[in-house]
């Protein structure tokens, strides 16, 4: 299946489907996406997931010091601080609550909540140090695992203030601490730190790739979808760009459109014409494709918003794809194209033109590998019409399915080809759906259109 480039634009007209864009507006394809007043960015989104690691970590830290106090009061019978220890971890908790709460009100995390997270968690840690010996308790490395996710969390700025305030904690431990004192049947006390030492550096190690990974995983997910946001503006600016050129193509054609059909009726009122007959055909066949060209110029501003009221009206599902299938059948060819109407109830939609426009060229596509057989299935799924058009063509090349939507992907060769898929995409995306594509399995190939039917609805509520 190969692609044709139609002018397509944004629709203007007084039936404009609820959700479509009433205008076109250029975004610098180099610039930063600017997200709407009330909506998060990638990054809001980033910070948001990487403070509900730190909250997990919390809890991770509330049952990992649970264990160890049980463990070293009951186990090796010494003598720990139990009330002011499990004040501690009574605070953790609760702050772990009052974080979550915050959270689900909280329309967007910074650096400096995230900062304010990693310095409490130094704090509680400093606290629960300072009650069981001080430096000398091996946990102390796990100092180095909340600097490692200040590092990878915060700017540059909050990092080295993070490193400051551990700092600090550590210097005031090697002054004040309640030092911890363990039975004479525990053994050699040296034997223990070092066993300490080596169970405190095999848990950092472990929350350290875990946490790190699942922070890098949150930042990849986050520039992923920063590139796909430029990836949309330098297509919208291509969409501009293309719909500028054909809007002023259109204006310079109307024209000499305009002469030659003046000239054309002069012609059919001479006696000396309208009594040959070959020359009398000749004369209807040029006013046919003049009155042709005149609606393909008419389209382009309707697209282009120039023509109110022109370009869209109200209509049913069954009427739309009836009425579709007529136009395209009495332009290209009477047998090729196969409807098949699946959709069940017959709503109210709006018939708009720039929509015709992409599914004639999806079908003008099929027909250009496939001149003998073509199907229209319209479907529902759910609050969703689905029009597949399949084709009995040689198939779409692998890397074109990789690339689908994409400008300048085009299997035709021609130098700038490969923009009606391309123009089809942004269609679908600007009415909140989709396209798909894909190789049916003996021949040919399949073109999804998903559409939302609460954008092409008039006044219905389809949940």
């Amino acid at each position: 299946m190969l692609d044709r480039s139609p002018s397509i634009a944004d629709d203007k007209t007084d039936w404009a489907p609820r959700g479509s864009h009433s205008s076109l507006a250029v975004v610098q394809a180099g610039d930063e996406p600017i997200a709407p007043l009330g909506t998060s960015t990638p990054d809001d989104e980033t910070d948001r997931k990487n403070m509900s690691l730190l909250i997990q970590l919390r809890w991770t830290a509330v049952v990992g010091q649970i264990v160890t106090i049980a463990a070293v009061h009951l186990w090796l019978g010494a003598p720990l601080p139990v009330v002011p220890m499990g004040a501690v971890i009574l605070g953790l908790v609760a702050l772990n609550i009052a974080s979550l709460a915050w959270m689900r009100y909280r329309f967007a995390i910074s650096n400096h909540d995230l900062l304010v997270a990693l310095i409490l968690d130094v704090v509680a840690l400093t606290a629960q140090l300072y009650l069981s010996g001080g430096v000398t308790n091996p946990f102390t490395s796990l100092y180095l695992l909340q600097v490692t996710l200040g590092a990878v969390l915060l700017d540059g700025r909050s990092s080295w203030s993070l490193v400051a305030v551990v700092f600090t904690a550590i210097i005031w431990l090697t002054e004040a601490s309640r030092p911890l004192v363990l039975p004479e049947w525990a053994g050699d006390p040296i034997n223990l730190r070092v066993g300490g030492m080596l169970l405190g550096f095999a848990l950092n190690a472990v929350l350290l790739v875990v946490f790190v990974t699942r922070i890098h995983r949150n930042l990849r997910e986050r520039d992923a979808h920063l590139a796909s946001l430029r990836q949309h503006a330098a297509e919208q600016d291509h969409i501009v760009r293309m719909g500028l050129l054909a809007s002023g193509a259109a204006h310079e054609l109307g024209t000499p459109l305009a002469s030659v059909s003046v000239i054309l009726s002069d012609w059919r009122r001479m006696p000396a014409l309208t009594n040959n007959r070959e020359l009398a055909e000749d004369l209807a066949e040029m006013e046919t494709a003049l009155k042709r060209c005149q609606s393909i110029v008419t389209g382009i501003l309707v697209s282009a918003g120039e023509a109110r009221g022109e370009g869209s009206s109200p209509t049913t599902v069954a009427e739309f794809l009836e009425a579709l299938a007529e136009e395209w059948r009495s332009a290209r060819s009477r047998t090729t194209l196969h409807v098949v109407n699946a959709f069940g109830e017959d709503l109210p939609i709006v018939s708009d033109v720039t929509l015709k426009q992409a599914i004639f060229n999806v079908l003008d596509n099929a027909f250009e590998v496939s001149r003998y057989w073509i199907e229209l299935l319209a479907e529902r799924e759910g609050d969703n019409l689905v029009l597949s058009i399949s084709d009995r063509g040689p198939g779409f090349p692998k890397d074109m399915l990789a690339q689908l939507g994409k400008p300048y992907q085009s299997s035709k060769g021609r130098a700038g080809g490969g923009l009606g898929l391309f123009l089809v995409m942004n269609v679908v995306r600007k009415l909140g759906g989709s396209m798909t594509a894909e190789n049916l399995r003996n021949r040919g190939a399949k073109v999804k259109l998903v559409l939302p039917l609460s954008t092409l609805a008039i006044g219905q509520n389809f949940d």
